[in-house]
């Protein structure tokens, strides 16, 4: 375990849940931030409060490194983003090749906020459930783009911040390997339950792998990854 603090960007999603535990099994305090930015799928936001209680009561040594949770309002990204994750429109993909659940500058807002939060907090590691493996396509989820942000935010902010990214590399039925690494049965539990991931924000059908509408790409993806990964643990 690392003796110091980290800041991770937690959503409520799965991703995010597992970057969250990553964190926990290596930092000596580890504190939270979200962004409300006028997501189509709010329920995350609920999730995010789900998370963090069964975190606290199933692993207590976790909970005891666990610090406090911000929630930052970005509402501004919802009003200036004409996306499907901030508007009510079909999922499709647009002229640019990518889905247009891209909503452009989040994830760069995203740490930059957190860099800010932590530049006060004396939080300097901000740890992030980007990945360029299975994802949709966004470029703001690449590896390049994150090494730069992180070179330009600590230039500007006339300190060091390390961005971690653990997903980076890893496709989705490894992330849920991850989780069941990290935390066993009772992390994957918690993962399937009481994380959202869902664009459209759908809490009503349970799957194996969780709630969710099941075929927005957040859903396929979390579904292919569950279904491969519990192929290869039979």
């Amino acid at each position: 375990m690392r003796t110091g603090h980290a800041l991770v960007l937690f959503s409520g999603g799965q991703d995010s849940t597992t970057c969250l535990a990553w964190a926990l099994e290596r930092f000596a305090l580890v504190e939270t931030v979200g962004f409300n930015y006028g997501q189509r799928h709010h329920v995350e936001m609920h999730a995010r409060t789900q998370v963090l209680g069964a975190l606290r009561a199933q692993f207590p040594v976790w909970g005891a490194r666990l610090g406090q949770d911000h929630v930052i309002d970005l509402s501004v990204l919802g009003r200036i983003s004409d996306t499907a994750l901030t508007r009510d429109v079909a999922i499709q993909m647009d002229a640019a090749g990518l889905p247009n659940t891209f909503v452009p500058g989040r994830n760069l807002l995203f740490f930059q906020l957190a860099a800010a939060l932590g530049y006060r907090r004396g939080l300097h590691t901000l740890v992030g459930g980007m990945c360029e493996t299975d994802y949709s396509g966004y470029p703001d989820c690449r590896d390049d783009t994150i090494k730069a942000l992180q070179v330009a935010v600590s230039l500007g902010m006339g300190q060091h911040f390390t961005f971690d990214t653990p997903l980076m590399w890893l496709d989705k039925a490894q992330t849920w390997e991850l989780a069941h690494a990290l935390g066993g049965q009772a992390l994957v539990d918690i993962v399937i339950e009481h994380t959202h991931t869902c664009y459209l924000g759908e809490r009503g059908v349970r799957h194996a792998w969780g709630y969710g509408c099941g075929h927005c790409p957040a859903c396929a993806l979390r579904q292919a990854g569950y279904e491969r990964w519990r192929e290869q643990v039979a």
